[in-house]
């Protein structure tokens, strides 16, 4: 029997059993992009690992409702309180509409997540269209005394809450007097909070603001961190199964949400299960603007950037997320996305290879398969129990590659493969299938250049032309025509053109 699902919670420091709080049913919130620039490679790792948790617990049967925000107003300069929203300050520059600017970069990040294999969300919401919901939860927050209203904008209040024994900082694992001890130096210039902890719920909106709102404080915005405690509590309820993120919003983005869902009228953790994917780093060093090791990825699908001399598709780079586990560091350098294609490229030519295991007509299988059936079984069970570890794709992509071993040695000599019964071939090769395209999301991508092919083709066509080999001309024409593309002979050489039949 395989192991149940275990995923590791940040909450409670430990990985427990997965246990649904109403199975089949399986509620997933991801905390989504800032879309006021083209997201960076560390950007793609949350996506690309809860894409995979998503699609396994679909594999195991459960029913899932992933949701994954956007991030289109709120999120004001430097990740503070204090401050222009990112979102107008690009607009404000560029001389457009926030919304043109948001538009523009979720579009460009809808298209990156598609080609890096990742299934749309079930719900994806927009901070902007959920202003209602925010006001909602801040009156909630007021009403039960952990929040205070100052000239228009409103602060959580962290002593307050602390004091009643909510235990912020209980996510992160810090305490609040060593965190005021630490930060009443900050609190200069922002002189409406009682306590440099304190975190806005609404921001009263000044002349640089493009975006506002009537609230019952006057026109404003709502504070970064609220948006996804009103829109996960809108589409999974006050209470649901796992929240993720990268490790960078533990603190203080995630410790807030658990606070404002615990300030409301019904205190909850907000999630069972808190999981986190681990940083980014370029060659050894954290990924950073001021470094000049920040990759876009755009730039990584191009090969537009000064850290890597050539460019990576993007399975490669799906490939690339998946072969460490999400809690640890992955250093992206050269050498590993090189190491990363050939990985990638090798379970691609594995999918092939599965309909070459057959044996050949007339062969019989032996009698008794029942040992190498065994051997076989566990190499197909390997596979899960890495995906059942806390969701160890590293581990599961390496049970693929001894199972694809397996396969290689059965087409290298079919004697072998008449060892095996074909129930026990059959149930591995699905598993195999199913791994690498079903919960991986690896699928094969096109490497040739469709233009080169064809003025290969048409220097083929010319010179079976100048030998007059007319059946292998003829030949050529048709394939071609089939493909709906024309050959025509002109004085200046042979030409093509898209069929116009």
């Amino acid at each position: 029997m395989l192991p149940s699902l275990s995923l590791y919670n940040t909450l409670t420091r430990r990985k427990a059993a997965f246990e649904p709080l109403n199975a089949p049913f399986v509620g997933v919130y991801l905390c989504g992009p800032t879309v006021y620039s083209e997201a960076h490679v560390g950007n793609a790792r949350g996506p690309v690992v809860f894409d995979v948790l998503t699609r396994y617990l679909r594999h195991l049967g459960y029913t899932v409702r992933y949701v994954r925000n956007i991030t289109d107003v709120g999120h004001l300069e430097n990740d503070a309180d204090e401050g222009e929203d990112k979102i107008s300050r690009k607009a404000r520059a560029q001389k457009l509409e926030p919304m043109q600017v948001a538009e523009q970069y979720a579009n460009l990040y809808h298209r990156h997540m598609e080609v890096l294999g990742c299934l749309p969300p079930d719900i994806e919401p927009r901070a902007s269209g959920h202003i209602t919901e925010q006001i909602q939860m801040i009156q909630e927050i007021l009403e039960n005394g952990f929040a205070y209203e100052v000239n228009g904008s409103v602060y959580f209040d962290v002593p307050a809450y602390n004091a009643a024994g909510r235990g912020y900082g209980k996510l992160s694992n810090r305490v609040v007097e060593e965190l005021l001890a630490g930060s009443r130096d900050n609190l200069a210039g922002q002189q409406e909070k009682r306590s440099p902890l304190d975190f806005a719920l609404w921001k009263r909106a000044d002349e640089r603001h493009l975006m506002r709102w009537p609230s019952p404080w006057g026109e404003g915005f709502p504070g970064w961190h609220l948006e996804c405690s009103a829109m996960s509590r809108k589409y999974l309820g006050a209470e649901f199964d796992i929240h993720g993120g990268g490790l960078d919003l533990m603190f203080p983005h995630h410790e807030c949400e658990i606070a404002q869902s615990q300030a409301c009228a019904h205190p909850t953790n907000e999630a069972q299960v808190w999981m986190h994917n681990n940083m980014i780093t370029v060659n050894g060093a954290k990924m950073s603007k001021s470094l000049g090791n920040f990759i876009t990825i755009t730039d990584l699908f191009e090969g537009r950037n000064a850290t890597l001399p050539q460019a990576y598709s993007p399975m490669t780079v799906r490939f690339f997320l998946l072969q460490a586990h999400y809690r640890s560091t992955i250093d992206i350098t050269d050498e590993a996305l090189q190491a990363a294609r050939k990985g990638y490229r090798k379970l691609m030519n594995g999918l092939r290879q599965l309909e070459k295991l057959a044996l050949p007509e007339g062969t019989e299988r032996a009698a008794d398969t029942e040992k190498t059936d065994v051997e076989l079984r566990k190499l197909v069970t390997d596979t899960f129990i890495g995906l059942n570890d806390d969701l160890n794709t590293a581990r599961a992509i390496a049970g693929l590659f001894n199972l694809l071993r397996k396969f290689n040695g059965y087409a290298a000599n079919l004697a072998t493969l008449a060892q095996v019964s074909e129930a026990a071939l059959s149930e591995a090769i699905t598993v195999y299938r199913t791994l690498v395209v079903d919960v991986l999301g690896l699928v094969d991508e096109p490497r040739a250049n469709a233009e080169q092919l064809l003025n290969l083709t048409l220097n083929f066509y010319s010179e079976a032309k100048a030998a007059k080999a007319y059946d292998k001309v003829d030949e050529i024409r048709a394939a071609l025509k089939g493909q709906g593309i024309v050959i025509k002979d002109t004085k200046a050489g042979v030409e093509w053109a898209y069929s116009e039949e």
